[in-house]
């Protein structure tokens, strides 16, 4: 039986991705397998996937034309034999040890999903990231780690949810998180940091351009899911919270850093009108006036008239290097 099965979408990765599969392949749990999807890559990718499947039986791969990280991962899924599904990044890279820890983590309490801490690798040193524990699905959703790259997933829970990730879009990890967490019954964590999250300025989730509005689309899609499963007046206050949360906070931050004036003035406008369209009374939320971290302070600080200025202010500090900051949460 296949204990853990990890999917790797793979898009001209050859600097990085020899270093992914050695750490994959090294993996202290034996009852593995890594489903490697080749998304179309022009580089030399396809044949050191390749050259791998030949060494090990554990590596199966699978060639497609070009469609995104979403697409080779929903291609993936329909591979994978694992009773846990893992997801990595082609230029990313873990310890031996990550997926039998969680797994047998996994197993205490027949957990759904496990999540862990991870490193940030950047190009003058690291970072570690210790993240911080929820286990109901109200929490998750308000303040929850979305991405998808730090936790393994039970299939059933997969299947139960009909879990695939939104096509042509960034932040895709996003809208596939929210949707699982309604179904969750047991989610558990592990103290270490088995993962290496490399950090790369010309990272599609780094995009510094129109593409950052392709979190409105992930958004909706994730309001219409709720609405659609008749889930949404159970999860409406965190629906809201999340959605100024993701608006006001990481979004707003990225959309500062465009360099293009006249699209960075245009995406920070139809940020907030996503926002006051979709949850008009935001401010009201009984969670937002309740909660005392940093980011409800940034948000409640925020109307018409500071936004307006906020969105003046904050990419000319940017600019200066007065935010430290060197990686934005979602």
């Amino acid at each position: 039986m296949i204990k853990v099965s990890v999917i790797v979408a793979v898009y001209n990765a050859e600097k990085y991705l020899e270093k992914c599969i050695d750490s994959l392949l090294a993996q202290t749990l034996a009852e593995i397998e890594i489903i490697a999807i080749n998304d179309g890559s022009s580089d030399s990718s396809l044949d050191i996937l390749k050259s791998y499947a030949i060494k090990s039986a554990k590596l199966k791969y699978f060639t497609k034309s070009n469609g995104g990280a979403s697409d080779a991962r929903n291609y993936g899924l329909a591979h994978a034999n694992g009773e846990y599904i893992g997801y990595l990044d082609s230029d990313d890279f873990v310890d031996s040890d990550m997926y039998e820890l969680m797994y047998n983590k996994a197993k205490e309490n027949n957990s759904d999903i496990v999540e862990c801490n991870l490193h940030h690798i950047f190009a003058n040193g690291e970072d570690t990231e210790v993240v911080s524990k929820y286990y109901q699905p109200s929490e998750l959703l308000c303040f929850g780690r979305y991405v998808v790259w730090n936790k393994i997933y039970k299939r059933e829970l997969l299947i139960k949810a009909s879990a695939h990730f939104p096509v042509g879009v960034i932040y895709e990890d996003v809208a596939f998180v929210a949707k699982l967490l309604p179904y969750v019954r047991s989610y558990e964590y592990i103290d270490a940091a088995p993962i290496y999250y490399v950090q790369r300025s010309n990272s599609v989730n780094n995009s510094k351009s129109e593409k950052t509005m392709d979190i409105f689309i992930v958004l909706q899609d994730i309001i219409h899911f709720y609405k659609q499963k008749e889930l949404y007046q159970q999860y409406e206050k965190e629906l809201e919270y999340l959605y100024a949360r993701i608006l006001l906070c990481s979004s707003f931050m990225r959309m500062c850093r465009i360099p293009d004036k006249s699209i960075r003035k245009k995406v920070l406008r139809l940020n907030w009108q996503e926002l006051m369209n979709t949850f008009p009374k935001w401010r009201g939320n009984d969670i937002l006036r309740q909660e005392r971290s940093k980011n409800a302070f940034f948000m409640k600080m925020q109307n018409t008239i500071s936004y307006r200025i906020l969105s003046i202010s904050f990419p000319f500090m940017l600019r200066l290097g007065a935010n430290k900051s060197r990686y934005v949460n979602n």
